[in-house]
């Protein structure tokens, strides 16, 4: 199913339409603040592993990532945030940007890497955030597969070549091209791993 959906102002019923296929461990593509992403509820564990599979990558060594809707979402599924971590946080969230923190016990197990860590975003796409406040969980954060990165800008292609991997495309417009900055916050000092779409101050 392609779902076409306002970027500014999502329709309910198609939200709801996503989020009860969410709930069914459903897959979906979805748009963020830089490239379309594969994804489905964090809670839904054979979803997870469809993912994986899909992505033809082991569950335990993927470094899987997750949207979650705000700040204080975020703040569930990593150990308590120092003040000048919770700054930077604040000041590039909303935005292109993945940040690596120490997991938290509500991570499932499945999305944690050995080190015990999870990349966590917050992206400023307004079609991502409502269907997560609206699922009440984070959804994972995965790329498509392969390497045609023109081919994943627009929906109708993405639907084209995805649509027997997934349950719903959406359609919330041209995506981007460039992943996201990956920032890893669990040492002493942030440390820039992926240099993508957003820009990254050294503090």
């Amino acid at each position: 199913m392609l779902l076409e959906i306002h970027p500014a102002d999502p329709q309910p019923r198609h939200i709801k339409t996503i989020v009860e296929c969410l709930r069914d461990g459903g897959v979906i593509i979805y748009p963020t603040d830089t490239i379309y992403g594969l994804g489905c509820d964090i809670s839904q564990h054979k979803a997870i592993e469809r993912v994986c599979r899909i992505k033809q990558i082991d569950p335990q060594k993927a470094n899987l990532s997750f949207i979650c809707y705000d700040l204080s979402d975020l703040s569930r599924y990593t150990k308590s945030i120092s003040t000048p971590l919770y700054r930077i946080l604040k000041s590039y969230l909303p935005g292109p940007y993945t940040f690596i923190l120490p997991a938290s016990k509500e991570v499932p197990k499945i999305l944690q890497s050995k080190k015990s860590t999870v990349g966590l975003r917050v992206p400023d796409n307004n079609i991502a955030r409502t269907i997560i406040q609206q699922l009440g969980n984070p959804i994972l954060s995965a790329s498509l597969p392969g390497d045609m990165v023109e081919e994943y800008t627009d929906p109708e292609l993405i639907y084209r070549n995805f649509s027997k991997l997934a349950d719903i495309v959406i359609d919330g417009g041209t995506g981007g091209m460039i992943p996201s900055t990956v920032v890893d916050c669990t040492g002493d000092e942030p440390v820039v791993t992926r240099k993508g779409l957003g820009e990254w101050k050294e503090e």
